[in-house]
């Protein structure tokens, strides 16, 4: 089996860069969360991001319902254009909780080892 290195995780998910040979292999994002995994770069994570963003305001008609997001589904588009996700609304807030915290995390190591390096 192949190593990783961890990004993040949350209930839903997780986010994490594939080693080779002791390597963090850092141009890619591996991100799995209800059987399903994407390959992103992190440009397309922040593309994903956004689409999440959109989805949850297109879609925010819950407040005064009894089900409280967990009847509906709708597609959640990708930045694969041929590649929708049929989700709920609590599917869809875990989702961005992993989007978002994994590109907070990769920010923060870009910073700590780069800009705020001494």
């Amino acid at each position: 089996m192949r190593e990783i290195e961890q990004i993040y995780h949350n209930n839903f998910g997780i986010a994490f860069y594939w080693k080779e040979r002791n390597t963090t292999i850092s141009d890619r994002v591996q991100l799995v969360f209800k059987e399903t995994g994407f390959y992103f770069t992190v440009a397309e994570l922040n593309l994903f991001c956004d689409l999440i963003e959109d989805s949850m305001i297109e879609n925010a008609c819950c407040e005064a319902c009894e089900m409280k997001y967990s009847c509906h589904k709708f597609l959640l588009k990708t930045p694969c254009n041929s590649i929708d996700l049929a989700v709920n609304m609590t599917e869809l807030k875990s989702i961005k909780d992993l989007v978002e915290g994994s590109l907070f995390k990769i920010e923060l190591d870009e910073y700590i080892y780069g800009v705020g390096m001494n």
